[in-house]
């Protein structure tokens, strides 16, 4: 077996079996150590995380639309039912074919894996406990471990009756009620899944508002679309306490601010308020890594403060998500053969895959604001959009944001159906340091849903022409 590598990559999520990827398209020696018991590629994302979970809300809007909507559409089906055994199955279908696929990746790109926990004993070194415990050596190392889920204090996690996201692709049943602590994303797509399927779903959000880190306007439209479809909302609320009865848990609420405690049962508990960079066990501080507050590795350009050792993905600073842990990937191995490695987060997307979706990327009217900076707002209505009118999904609008001087485009905010496909065009044209008349003035096909990115950005301008 071979021990000695150019680079030795911690992690074979979607920044780890990137860089591994691109690190054999470059001809490096490449090892990857996977420390996931069942020696399945893809991290988090692919095994439980974006993968199975789009699976889940794929079936389960069909399921919703079929139950609700097709009837308006001429659609007779007779009564509907679902067979949760066969939605988890696909689930699960889709991670085993995807999983199989970057083995394959691994294979093409001669990355040779190693399954187990890989510690790092000193710079070069990495020693993997497993089945059997082996060292390798490398001029360079790779920390791609990404994030866990974040804890939260008096309410215990047990992946039954109290669930982290893990937990909530694989209920056994649907529960009649579900409780979802944190207002995020993977919350609101959680809870998404299983009120189409028939649960009372409440979101418990310790500030006040849903999708704190987006902007204003999005989630207080977005919020009332989800009341509209059954969600309810108890914002401004922490959960001190959880009792785990025979078939009930009992949750203790309080205001954010302080006051009296109120009870909330729930046959089922999410607990969704975010994630942490996982780092335990790689013996960071025995040699010297340095770490912030929160725990995420400290780095310039991926590298941490100890040469030869690099970081990426959800450990380091910036946005936790897939995308941008591949492109950390990729930049990163770039910087380690001379190339000139580098990731814009300032353009890095994120979507909300309910229904309909919520996408973003840049700033928000708050940042702006706070920020000094003056700008110009062009906004579109969906229910204006001939395509989304047409197909009845009239929810939701674009915004628009531009320097008030330049025109350089700031940001771009969608709440509509395919607002995640819709939002590439927008990443495009920042990345390139387009306007919003670069927009405005290029054509898009007719009828399409992303016209309306088009008369939005029209509309910064004041020309707006279809509303």
């Amino acid at each position: 077996m071979t021990t000695e590598f150019d680079v030795i990559i911690i992690g074979a999520g979607p920044g780890g079996y990137n860089a591994a990827i691109r690190a054999g398209q470059l001809g490096l020696k490449v090892a990857m150590i996977e420390k996931r018991s069942s020696k399945k590629l893809g991290g988090t994302c692919l095994n439980v995380g974006c993968i199975p979970s789009k699976a889940l809300l794929h079936a389960s809007q069909l399921y919703e639309a079929a139950e609700k909507d097709f009837g308006a559409l001429g659609i007779k089906t007779g009564k509907i039912s679902l067979d949760h055994e066969q939605m988890l199955k696909q689930k699960d279908d889709a991670v085993e074919g995807l999983t199989k696929g970057v083995a394959f990746l691994m294979k093409k790109n001669k990355v040779e894996t190693f399954f187990g926990a890989g510690e790092i004993t000193a710079p070069g070194k990495v020693r993997i406990t497993g089945d059997s415990e082996t060292e390798l050596t490398a001029k360079n190392i790779i920390i791609a471990t990404g994030s866990d889920v974040t804890p939260l204090p008096g309410v215990e996690i047990d992946e039954q009756q109290i669930v982290s996201s893990t937990g909530a692709l694989s209920f056994s049943s649907v529960p009649k009620h579900l409780v979802v602590i944190g207002g995020g994303v993977i919350g609101l797509e959680l809870g998404s899944v299983w009120r189409r399927l028939g649960a009372k779903v409440t979101v418990v959000e310790f500030l006040d508002r849903i999708l704190p880190t987006m902007d204003g306007e999005v989630s207080k439209q977005f919020q009332r679309i989800l009341k509209k479809q059954g969600v309810e909302f108890k914002l401004s609320s922490k959960v001190t306490g959880a009792e785990k009865l025979k078939t009930k848990v009992k949750l203790t609420l309080e205001p954010a601010a302080g006051g009296a405690s109120e009870m909330l049962e729930a046959d089922a508990v999410l607990v969704a308020i975010g994630r942490r960079p996982h780092t335990d066990g790689l013996g960071l501080k025995a040699v010297g890594v340095a770490t912030d507050k929160r725990g995420f590795i400290e780095t310039d350009h991926f590298k941490t403060n100890v040469p030869g050792i690099w970081a990426i993905g959800d450990c380091i600073a910036g946005p936790m998500l897939a995308h941008k842990a591949e492109d950390d990937g990729t930049a990163c191995i770039e910087l380690i053969v001379g190339k000139a490695g580098h990731v814009n987060y300032d353009t890095v997307p994120s979507v909300v895959y309910t229904y309909p979706e919520v996408a973003c990327v840049g700033k928000t009217e708050e940042q702006l604001k706070e920020a000094g900076i003056q700008y110009k707002v062009g906004k579109f209505p969906f229910a204006a959009n001939s395509r989304a009118k047409t197909n009845h999904e009239t929810d939701g609008f674009v915004k628009v944001l531009a320097d008030a001087k330049t025109d350089l485009v700031l940001g771009v905010h969608i709440v509509g159906v395919e607002a995640g496909e819709m939002i590439a065009e927008a990443v495009s044209v920042m990345e390139f340091g387009g306007a919003s008349e670069d927009i405005a003035r290029t054509c898009h096909a007719h009828p399409t849903r992303s016209e309306a990115v088009r008369q939005a950005a029209m509309g910064v301008e004041g020309w707006t022409m279809q509303a």
